[in-house]
């Protein structure tokens, strides 16, 4: 699970400090506020870890196909009046699966722009424990390593440049001895945790009307919900001990938004094709021909049972085109899942209807301030600025942006106003 997040000069942020992330962690703020930017940082080292060149510092996305984001050229990333030194950094923190042999650790990379335009390392430092391991860019593309505070590094050479931004070098792993086992773990450990998180963005693939299965579960369910079908395929179809379980868990959540009462898996004859039935009081229809908010949802609820035990979820506007109990529901679902799967999710939403939810949750105890995190960004003259929202037992919110919901309360009252004059006005007649 990440822990913590840190952004410096990237895109809109200067600073963002230490962002604490919860199992669930929720980013709400106006529109161009760099909510996004907070996502899109993690979604740039994840697209590097998977780079096929180990000598790659930066994966910027060039590979439509295969990237999450084509995030440009290094200026498009670097905050825009940075002045000397013009580089950007990201940090995040984990808490590794209790299978690794690294518990925890950090994870902290600044980035620079060679003459030629490409980004390139300036410095790495990973740690755990009580080590740390440093790689820092000297003339011409040489790196230096250094561990914990030594003045002096164990060895220097354009060799020891480190790979997919996320590891030192197998020879620089060779010139650290008895520690290069736990330098190496410690980079396996983080690539891992990239590895582990899964991306839903906010514009989502619409329906088939039937679909083919290969008698084969997906690997991942893709950024704009692809393959989300085909994991409730594999689930209804594949015999096994997890039989049904995602089709069936998906039907749960839908029954409790009030959106339909559950789904099926039905063959079209004898072929090797399928289609999603809907049932809803007591109407059975194709999923390409119920509401769009059904197929929308459709991924969210199918990946919070499908990504493995342990992910990092990370959704945008996963309440988009649904109706306001359904989006409430939302915040059980997190919730549930977090504490049933160990699944952390990071969501960026508009929705007041999910984030009422979950203040609602703590006040219920089904939930608490220490498993929640809620994060306001909003835009200021010299770029973006977070700010945590506290929030304490009964889920009140202490420190609220005003009006960013609207104003509820002066609405009523406008309306009472407005009717007390008007039945003034027809009394006086």
């Amino acid at each position: 699970m990440l822990t913590a997040l840190r952004l410096a000069n990237f895109k809109a942020w200067q600073e963002t400090g230490v962002i604490a992330l919860k199992p669930v962690t929720m980013l709400l703020g106006t529109n161009s506020s760099g909510k996004s930017s907070l996502i899109q940082s993690l979604l740039l080292l994840k697209q590097t870890a998977h780079s096929p060149d180990r000598s790659m510092h930066l994966n910027l996305g060039a590979d439509e196909a295969h990237d999450y984001f084509n995030f440009g050229s290094f200026n498009d990333i670097l905050k825009s009046g940075t002045q000397s030194p013009r580089q950007f950094a990201i940090e995040f923190a984990f808490q590794a699966d209790p299978q690794s042999r690294i518990e925890s650790g950090q994870f902290a990379c600044s980035y620079g722009q060679t003459t030629h335009g490409a980004a390139v390392i300036q410095t790495l430092a990973l740690s755990t424990g009580g080590h740390r391991f440093r790689a820092l860019r000297r003339e011409k593309g040489a790196y230096a390593i250094f561990v914990n505070d030594d003045a002096l590094p164990r060895a220097k050479g354009r060799h020891l440049a480190p790979e997919r931004s996320i590891a030192l070098s197998a020879e620089a792993i060779a010139v650290l001895g008895h520690v290069g086992a736990i330098a190496e773990d410690l980079s396996l450990a983080i690539r891992r945790e990239l590895e582990n998180i899964v991306y839903l963005g906010p514009l989502r693939r619409k329906p088939e009307r039937d679909y083919v299965w290969n008698k084969m579960t997906p690997g991942q369910i893709e950024s704009d919900g692809h393959r989300a079908v085909d994991a409730l395929l594999a689930s209804a179809l594949t015999r096994g001990a997890q039989h049904n379980a995602v089709l069936d868990g998906v039907s749960f959540w839908l029954n409790r938004m009030k959106v339909a009462d559950k789904l099926e898996v039905k063959q079209l004859g004898r072929s090797n094709r399928y289609e999603i039935v809907v049932h809803q009081a007591g109407v059975s229809a194709n999923l390409r021909d119920v509401g769009i908010g059904i197929s929308q949802v459709l991924p969210v609820l199918t990946v919070a049972y499908f990504a493995p035990a342990g992910s990092t979820i990370i959704l945008e506007e996963p309440e988009i085109h649904l109706h306001p109990l359904a989006q409430s529901v939302l915040a059980e679902l997190f919730v549930a899942m977090s504490r049933a799967r160990r699944i952390q999710f990071i969501v960026e939403t508009h929705s007041e209807h999910l984030f009422r939810r979950m203040q609602t949750l703590i006040a219920r105890r089904e939930t608490s301030a220490e498993q929640i995190a809620l994060f306001f960004a909003e835009r200021e003259a010299d770029g973006a600025m977070l700010r945590k929202l506290t929030v304490d037992e009964y889920g009140r919110v202490s420190n609220w942006p005003k009006y960013f919901f609207g104003d509820a309360l002066g609405e009523t009252r406008e309306q009472a106003r407005l009717m007390f004059t008007r039945q003034q006005r027809q009394t006086g007649q």
